[in-house]
């Protein structure tokens, strides 16, 4: 694993709202935590109201973690593109966040209960 890169189980209860609807809720979610960026939430695929994603084209490589592929959110009235990503195989050392999907917090809500 990179040394710069922490990840943890997140404590409490953590949420995902978008167009009105929660689209995730978990306690099993995920905190990854690389270097000065903000931390990232990461939830169950099975926490994840996956009807209202559809995977895109889109996806970009890390060198740390991988390659991600993306989901386009359909909310309630509009779509909002490339809203949750996920690594389905991570890097080695980043094995945890496999089968977990973060979500663009500048897209939709992102907190703690």
């Amino acid at each position: 694993m990179a040394d710069h890169i922490g990840i943890h189980k997140a404590a409490g209860a953590w949420v995902v709202r978008a167009g009105g609807a929660v689209i995730a809720e978990s306690r099993n979610a995920l905190e990854l935590v690389e270097g000065d960026l903000a931390p990232v939430i990461y939830f169950p695929r099975e926490d994840v109201a996956m009807a209202f994603l559809e995977r895109t084209d889109s996806h970009t490589t890390c060198p740390h973690k991988g390659d991600a592929r993306y989901f386009t959110l359909h909310a309630k009235s509009y779509d909002i593109p490339d809203a949750a990503w996920s690594y389905e195989t991570p890097r080695p050392g980043m094995e945890r966040i496999a089968g977990h999907l973060a979500f663009c917090s500048d897209r939709v809500t992102v907190e703690q209960l």
